[in-house]
């Protein structure tokens, strides 16, 4: 069964910089589009940031500029560098694939890592 592993979240100042990885147990990130997303409390989920398969790239406006999201296919992972982070960055963070898996005819995802930015 394919799973995904957030990893790298934590406490963080205003300004700070954080490096997110996200592992997949499969070879589901060689022929998909990846995305970044958060949910931050009482919000929707959100995509935050989103690499092809070609490697194109592109963000939401909130993190443009300080958000950068790079792919390693060979080992099956996505990363998520932030930097300049602010509070409001604070969030539950998820990769999946784009659109998100299902499994079991539900989107399926991983557990997640939580970022706090303090001011």
């Amino acid at each position: 069964q394919v799973q995904l592993v957030e990893s790298g979240g934590g406490l963080v100042q205003a300004g700070g910089s954080l490096r997110l990885s996200c592992a997949a147990s499969a070879n589901i990130f060689r022929t998909n589009a990846i995305g970044w997303y958060r949910q931050a409390p009482g919000k929707q989920r959100e995509l935050v940031a989103r690499i092809t398969r070609d490697g194109f790239t592109n963000y939401a406006d909130s993190v443009k500029g300080r958000f950068t999201i790079s792919r390693d296919s060979a080992k099956n992972t996505v990363y998520l560098q932030m930097n300049s982070l602010k509070p409001e960055d604070t969030a539950v963070y998820y990769c999946n694939i784009i659109p998100p898996l299902r499994l079991g005819g539900m989107d399926y995802w991983g557990r997640g890592t939580l970022v706090t930015v303090s001011s």
